[in-house]
């Protein structure tokens, strides 16, 4: 556990895909926390308003029944509303203070830190209680996103945060990440396209054995 005995962010770190159907979405999302994964992140570009919502609220309740963290991607207003456990912002998706201030001390913030060691600092600082590194691999869900060197996550312990890793990953190549100290790996893609979601998640577990 963490600050405030808030929910370790560690393992998969799935993020949904941009799904318009909810009932896919919930079917998928289950099967990735059948398999293991340790915090889901709602991240959905294609819905906003009541169907975003809809969505995000019946996630939550899928988490519970799961007791995984269920991150809200940038909305602070979306998050605080549902009750949900916390948000994860990018740099230009508000302000970590702010976000403290509306959601309270018992939810998790995260922040995306690029591949910027200093930013991770000032967000560390800020109250952020994970930090985000990437694109650690080329990304097809961020194409143009800067590359993180791995190098970051053994030089981020210094924070005393959990480090999320993000951007490309895959079966392939997520053990050199977790090996270069990430304690999480944020994974899109090669998740939800794999043809047996839950054990792709439990396969990505495995490699924090």
């Amino acid at each position: 556990m963490t600050r405030n005995n808030l929910p370790a962010i560690h393992g998969l770190y799935a993020i949904t895909p941009d799904e318009t159907d909810t009932a896919r979405l919930l079917t998928i999302c289950e099967a990735a926390l059948a398999g293991g994964a340790g915090v889901l992140q709602y991240r959905n570009k294609r819905v906003s308003g009541e169907q975003a919502h809809a969505q995000a609220s019946a996630l939550l309740a899928l988490c519970r029944r799961f007791q995984v963290p269920l991150i809200i991607n940038d909305d602070v207003q979306l998050a605080a509303g549902l009750d949900a456990d916390g948000v994860h912002l990018g740099i230009d998706d508000g302000d970590i203070a702010a976000a403290r201030a509306a959601l309270g001390q018992r939810k998790i913030i995260g922040a995306s830190c690029y591949n910027n060691l200093a930013l991770a600092r000032q967000a560390a600082g800020l109250g952020a209680d994970y930090v985000a590194f990437g694109a650690c691999f080329p990304s097809s869900t961020k194409p143009n996103a800067p590359r993180a060197d791995i190098a970051l996550f053994a030089k981020a312990r210094e924070l005393g945060l959990p480090t999320v890793a993000i951007g490309g990953i895959n079966l392939e190549n997520a053990a050199s990440i977790i090996s270069a100290g990430a304690d999480a790996v944020a994974v899109i893609g090669a998740l939800w396209n794999a043809p047996d979601i839950q054990a792709q998640a439990s396969q990505f577990n495995q490699l924090f054995s």
